[in-house]
């Protein structure tokens, strides 16, 4: 699809030719009198991601029973993209809206374990807005990096308050991060973050801002406000069903409440909202028709709702047929706020403006999207504007979407030649966005002062013998247990960019029967050792609405064992946690590893 830059402009005539000269003369008379010539505005960008919000949750799209009476305003006020594709995960979605590029060339390809870390050497939305002169903020789920600079600091938001791993235990009086500093909440976590973003957009409301807005909700666990809760299970639902419900009611207020604010401040001309979700529905419910849900390559696992509003600038609210993708909003929103793209790796994705503008776009090849899932070549997609091909490790599908949107019935065996069409596109594809690409663990980056002490998550660790997370599989905010042999050992791989003397403490567990024992952190030929007291850390009530996940989502108390200083040589470096003795059946359960700079 061309973009603006791509086409050339017609040739001017006679009366367009003398009105520009006319222009010209006026501005030299008024500098020549030390008149100063204001550039033009550019507009705000208020961009609202929600998380596991499928298609089918939205009243505009159908839903039974969830009431988004403020999502359907929002969306009788937009132009909607009635066919755009995410990914079918959180983490990679993110990374592709932030950098307008394939997910798998970010170094993003999955949800956990360093897998959503995208690499710091990426230019994205709010780097090159920042360059513009923008304020940037980020408030809520980042899930693109847990150490400085893949963090939301680390990657151009000027400020950032939220949560950097795929999710948190605790929905209510959750301990946030503002910048690389935790801070105690009060209340749903949906309405701090939504409190700090409408203080943000307060307080830059005189100059441009970019206000990222990525919320938690409706994402597991089912924990949602009382009030919210009970209008659920007024309809007679199930406490998984109300949970869900209370959770999509609460972000349809708080996504109310940001253009509430926005038209409180007087800004809504000069403000461009966005409202998206990260990936399809996470359980099995209404879908619109759709076939899969959230991790699925079929439809419903990455078709979801953008509307896009920005009054009298993109023409009456209407929906747009055309097919398009998450790593279009990169080059999108910098085309409407007029800011050039900054040097960079080449992007993916096309400018929208066109489409927004009600402009034609003729010539082209036909658009074709990609999908993949965890970053092998065998689980991918192909969506083009009729056909979707499929594969889920096994054989390739394809669908005719146009005639059976729900994907009722394979006509690969009708259709061989689009089908192999499609699927050497993919091929060319993927070998391309993966150049370079791996799947081994990268260092973690250790010693940067804007962000001190750097803490290294169990999650981040590699491990041997029968040492395993807990819960499982390892998601955010699990932790490591089963270290039952004392030959097995912990290890994080760091990149140091600050030699010196560090601080180091564990966050551990260990009950009364165990304690007693010696470890030791290794780097290199520096040691540092020190005797596990009993700490047994008890498990952590939380607010579950429901039985669902509830082993997944659990916390608990934990100790601190502070074993003195180490020495961190700069470069990559292995840092190990290992046992000297253990008197138990087991060494200790280990939460995190904490490194401060004490020079």
């Amino acid at each position: 699809m061309p973009t603006p830059r791509d086409r050339a402009s017609p040739r001017a005539g006679p009366h367009q030719r003398f009105g520009r000269l006319v222009a010209l003369i006026a501005c030299l008379c008024l500098a020549a009198a030390g008149v100063a010539w204001a550039e033009p505005a550019r507009p705000n960008v208020l961009l609202v991601l929600a998380d596991d919000m499928g298609y089918g949750d939205l009243g505009v799209h159908g839903t039974p029973h969830i009431e988004t009476p403020r999502l359907e305003r929002l969306a009788a006020e937009s132009v909607r993209f009635e066919r755009f594709f995410v990914t079918p995960l959180c983490a990679p979605t993110r990374a592709a809206l932030l950098t307008g590029r394939a997910a798998l060339r970010t170094g993003v390809w999955g949800v956990k374990q360093n897998q959503e870390t995208m690499s710091a050497d990426e230019v994205t939305l709010a780097e090159a807005l920042r360059g513009a002169g923008y304020r940037t903020g980020c408030f809520g789920k980042w899930h693109n990096g847990e150490l400085y600079p893949t963090t939301a600091p680390g990657q151009g938001f000027d400020e950032f308050f939220g949560f950097c791993g795929g999710h948190v235990n605790g929905y209510f009086d959750a301990s946030l991060m503002r910048g690389a500093t935790p801070e105690p909440t009060t209340g749903y976590i949906a309405d701090v973050l939504t409190d700090a973003a409408i203080d943000f957009m307060e307080r830059h409301r005189d100059r441009p801002f970019f206000c990222y807005v990525p919320f938690n909700t409706p994402h597991t666990p089912l924990q949602a406000p009382d009030r919210e809760f009970a209008a659920a299970k007024a309809k007679g639902l199930s406490d998984t069903e109300a949970g869900y419900d209370a959770m999509c009611a609460n972000l349809d207020a708080n996504v109310g409440r940001l253009l509430d604010a926005v038209d409180r401040l007087r800004i809504a001309p000069d403000t461009i909202v966005l409202f998206l979700s990260d990936n399809g529905a996470a359980a099995p419910r209404f879908n619109a028709g759709m076939k899969g849900f959230k991790g699925s390559l079929d439809e419903g696992g990455s078709r979801v709702p953008l509307f896009v509003r920005w009054p009298g600038r993109l023409g009456p609210p209407r929906e747009i047929p055309q097919i398009a993708a998450v790593i279009d909003l990169y080059p999108t929103l910098l085309d409407l706020c007029g800011v050039p793209p900054p040097p960079g790796p080449p992007i993916d994705g096309i400018s929208l403006r066109p489409l927004l503008e009600r402009r034609p776009v003729t010539g082209g090849p036909e658009r074709l999207l990609f999908t993949n899932w965890s970053g092998r070549p065998e689980a991918g997609a192909v969506r083009s504007p009729r056909y979707r091909l499929v594969s889920d490790g096994g054989r390739w599908r394809l669908y005719d979407m146009l005639a059976d949107p729900g994907q009722e019935t394979d006509v690969a065996a009708a259709h061989p030649d689009e089908v192999a069409r499609l699927r050497a596109a993919y091929d060319a594809w993927y070998a391309d966005v993966t150049a370079g690409f791996s799947r081994a663990p990268r260092p973690l980056p250790v010693g940067h002062t804007e962000h001190d002490p750097a803490v290294l998550p169990a999650t981040l660790a590699s491990f041997t013998g029968g040492i395993r997370f807990e819960p499982r599989p390892g998601f955010s905010h699990a932790w490591l247990t089963g270290w039952t042999d004392a030959a097995d050992a912990i290890r994080f791989d760091l990149d140091v960019v600050t030699p010196g003397s560090y601080e180091v403490a564990l966050l551990y567990a260990c009950p009364e029967a165990d304690a007693g024992g010696t470890v030791r952190v290794r780097a290199g030929d520096a040691v540092v050792s020190g005797a596990v007291p009993a700490f047994a850390g008890r498990e952590l009530p939380l607010p579950h609405r429901s039985t669902e996940n509830r082993d997944v989502f659990r916390d608990r108390e934990w100790g601190v064992l502070a074993l003195g200083r180490l020495r961190l040589e700069r470069g990559p470096t292995r840092l190990t946690v290992e046992a000297v003795n253990k008197p138990g059946a087991s060494v200790m359960d280990l939460k995190e590893v904490v490194l401060r700079r004490a020079e």
